[in-house]
């Protein structure tokens, strides 16, 4: 009996590696997500009570301070901005969906739903204030201002127009994706537009988005991101 203690121990001594990587590969239990028609009235009274603008005013403020201060200290100083909840607000077309995501048919305002590219078609977002005062600031110091967004080029003449409804005006560029692509995050367009206009010499001292994927990727010396509990694009 004695002789069959080693060969046990052995067993179960090898056996043991195999379960803890077994366990370490369950996933962990889930719990309760929050209640998702709670989750959207907190979101409404973060929006209606001031503290999400608030916060966009603060973040825009450092950005504001950072390009100025540095817009004197390279060669061909640039500024990438996000439009959508970065430079221009969709509060209207995001209430009426109640959050949800809807790409296509028409907008009824305010009763909802609202179809996206009708309403980037209308031409009628407002601008973020504290970033079209960074833009202001901005091309005052000098630096190019390229705007870089996912939306597509089929409405590039409408968001060209909301852009300069909203008090934007002459800047670099406005890159927007080819239609009909995609890609499996944002990141994997932004960033190579971004690349070209490093290759262009410019530096890119500021890249500003509302999204972590507006902003993944590189080729910006300092990345900000806008508050936006609104959505999520990978």
């Amino acid at each position: 009996m004695n002789r069959l203690k080693p060969s046990l121990l052995l067993v179960l001594s090898l056996s043991l590696p195999v379960w803890f990587e077994q366990s370490a590969a369950r996933p962990a239990p889930l719990t309760s997500p929050a209640n998702l028609g709670d989750f959207k009235q907190q979101l409404t009274r973060y929006k209606q009570s001031g503290q999400y603008d608030h916060e966009v005013a603060t973040t825009l403020a450092k950005v504001q301070q950072y390009v100025e201060r540095r817009a004197t200290m390279v060669n061909k100083p640039a500024l990438v901005l996000d439009i959508d909840e970065t430079s221009l607000s969709n509060w209207p077309q995001i209430q009426a969906n109640d959050y949800g995501r809807i790409v296509n048919g028409p907008c009824d305002l305010p009763a909802g739903p609202c179809g996206q590219r009708t309403w980037q078609m209308r031409a009628e977002s407002a601008a973020i204030g504290p970033t079209l005062a960074l833009y202001k600031a901005a091309k005052a110091k000098g630096v190019s201002v390229f705007f870089l967004t996912g939306r597509t080029e089929v409405v590039r003449a409408a968001t060209e127009t909301n852009l300069r409804k909203a008090g934007y005006d002459n800047w670099a560029a406005l890159l927007m994706r080819p239609a009909g692509t995609s890609t499996p995050s944002a990141a994997d367009f932004k960033a190579p537009e971004r690349a070209k206009i490093a290759a262009q010499g410019f530096t890119i001292i500021a890249n500003v988005g509302d999204q972590p994927s507006d902003l993944a990727g590189g080729y910006s010396e300092r990345t900000f991101l806008v508050p936006n509990p609104f959505y999520r694009i990978p």
